[in-house]
């Protein structure tokens, strides 16, 4: 009796079904056979053809949805080769390009699978000159795949395929270059093969470069290419022409604490002078001894210091560059860049007062930027008057270049200290904090601007910018003594130095290591530095010329002092 057609049951297990399912088709050739129907047969086999290839169509279709679907953003053709990763490219505040991604290709063989090994290498270092012998044997000759070159250009790449060799094979590398080459090389860093920041703001935005490079877009930073263009063109220009060893350039909106431009010479070092090296920065200090003394009502522009003799402390004199041998205001003190002044103003206020008003400037903690590098401060151990004296003049502490700008920047802003950014935009985590009152910001600002039309800062002068700021110089400390050929030359500048405390205003630091000519002071060797850069980058800030009559009161009727601030010694 013929076995009844296949229907499912339901109540069945599924494996018996699916066993009653296949005996079932298995049988139909022999079932239509038997019953004399090859037409039958021949559409049973048509049918079972089409079933099959519909079921693999299905799951196919089934797969590439999933995938098309499913599969999380940037899964979808993402290269799996551990070196090819993604980072965003890094732009300047305006979208000029500094950091970027090409592709290139690591070139692998397979000794196994290469027919003739001499004529390979020999037909490899024709297509790739770079490449040297010994590594190609050593590879050829080998028992195992391994990488022959890594870093190939896409034409490198092409040369090679073109040789149509057997075992050669490429994986994608994703490199990081930087298309300006040295230019803001020092704020940049660098990446590794891995995809990982090494150091500047590579390192100090690394998650963030990343997460940039995941969603498609750049990393801008607070950098203003142009700016930093004219900063890295003067500061070479400086240090040429005084012969010196070093030199660093910081430039920084002082209201939101952005760095627009940041500068290490000689570009071709690993250290990042503004950030990393220490220096006693001589009679800049003096603008923040000054400030201490406005700000806790200690001294006011008309009191009276005695700089008609040295000042003694124990067995320390103390004397003055070029003495004035008379009685001194604070503002002549400070326009005369007078040791003695500021060191009996710093001695009477005392050592909680120096520390408390020093510690609000940023002076003895590392500068609170991004970059990883950005070292503390060399402190006095002991407050004592001696060093009281010393520390009002710019000696007895070694601080970082980054520290004085935002130090200067506090003072200049309406007394509030930003930590210094290379984020665009300025640091959100941050609270800025008043350390000093609007009035004594003012005071100051006014004070560095006479400093440039009569006072020490003349040569940094920029025609209607209204440039304000302060010289500095330091003998370096050698084998134990201040050796005067050894010296640093400062100006901190900020421009305009009119204006309400609210205004916009940018702040320019220029610090010349070791000049080789002679005077070394940093009225000298960084001031013209500062007035040409202020020259230059006034159109790109959107600064204003104009008319300054302050300069008219006082710069045609006083005669400008000459560049005397001294090492105090």
């Amino acid at each position: 009796m013929p076995r009844p057609a296949f229907t499912p049951r339901r109540l069945l297990p599924s494996w018996r079904w699916l066993a009653e399912a296949m005996w079932w088709v298995e049988h139909s050739f022999g079932r239509a056979r038997a019953d004399a129907r090859p037409e039958e047969d021949t559409r049973v086999r048509i049918f079972v053809i089409l079933s099959a290839f519909s079921a693999v169509f299905i799951c196919l279709a089934l797969g590439a949805a999933h995938a098309a679907l499913m599969t999380p953003k940037g899964g979808v053709g993402s290269v799996s080769h551990p070196n090819a990763v993604v980072r965003a490219d890094i732009v300047d505040r305006n979208g000029a390009l500094l950091a970027t991604n090409i592709t290139h290709y690591g070139l692998y063989i397979d000794p196994a699978q290469v027919w003739d090994k001499p004529l390979a290498a020999q037909q490899l270092k024709r297509a790739l000159p770079r490449v040297s012998v010994a590594k190609l044997r050593k590879v050829l000759n080998g028992d195992r795949r391994l990488i022959v070159l890594p870093g190939l250009t896409p034409q490198e790449k092409a040369a090679v395929h073109a040789l149509a060799l057997g075992g050669v094979t490429f994986e994608p590398e994703d490199r990081r270059v930087y298309p300006l080459g040295g230019s803001a090389s020092h704020v940049l860093g660098v990446a590794d093969t891995g995809g990982q920041g090494v150091s500047g703001a590579e390192l100090a935005f690394n998650e963030d470069i990343r997460a940039a490079g995941a969603k498609g877009e750049n990393f801008p930073l607070s950098i203003d290419l142009r700016v930093q263009g004219v900063l890295e063109n003067e500061l070479a220009a400086a240090a040429m022409e005084t012969q010196a060893k070093g030199a660093v350039g910081i430039i920084t909106d002082v209201q939101t604490g952005e760095v627009l431009g940041m500068a290490s010479w000689p570009t071709n070092e690993d250290l990042n002078r503004a950030v990393s090296a220490h220096y006693e920065m001589g009679s800049v200090f003096k603008t923040f001894t000054v400030a201490a003394g406005l700000d806790t009502g200690r001294a006011d522009m008309d009191t009276k210091f005695d700089a008609s003799q040295a000042f003694m402390i124990g067995n320390r004199r103390i004397t003055d560059f070029h003495a004035t041998n008379q009685v001194l205001t604070l503002e002549e003190v400070y326009l005369h860049s007078s040791n003695i002044g500021t060191s009996r103003l710093a001695v009477e206020m005392g050592p909680q007062v120096m520390r408390d008003y020093f510690t609000r400037f940023g002076l003895l903690d590392a500068a609170p930027i991004e970059l990883h590098e950005s070292a503390r401060p060399r402190r006095p151990r002991k407050w004592d008057d001696s060093t009281l004296a010393s520390l009002s003049f710019g000696y007895g502490i070694m601080i970082t270049p980054l520290q004085m700008s935002a130090a200067m920047g506090a003072l200049t802003n309406g007394g509030r200290f930003i930590p210094l950014s290379l984020r665009k935009g300025g640091r959100r985590d941050v609270q800025a904090r008043q350390v000093v009152s609007p009035e004594t910001s003012l005071t100051l600002l006014d004070l560095m601007r006479r400093n440039v039309v009569r006072g020490s800062g003349g040569r940094a002068e920029a025609p209607g910018l209204r440039v304000g700021g302060k010289t500095g110089s330091a003998n370096k400390l050698v084998n134990g003594r201040y050796d005067p050929s050894h010296a640093v030359g400062t100006f901190a500048a900020v421009f305009p130095a009119d204006g309400p405390v609210d205004a916009r205003r940018y702040s320019i630091l220029v610090l010349v290591d070791e000049p080789g000519t002679y005077p070394r002071t940093g009225g000298f060797v960084a001031a013209p530095a500062v007035g040409r850069i202020a020259d230059r980058i006034a159109p790109f800030l959107g600064v204003e010329r104009r008319a300054d009559p302050y300069r008219t009161a006082l710069g045609e009727l006083v005669p400008q002092f000459e560049d005397v601030e001294g090492d105090g010694r």
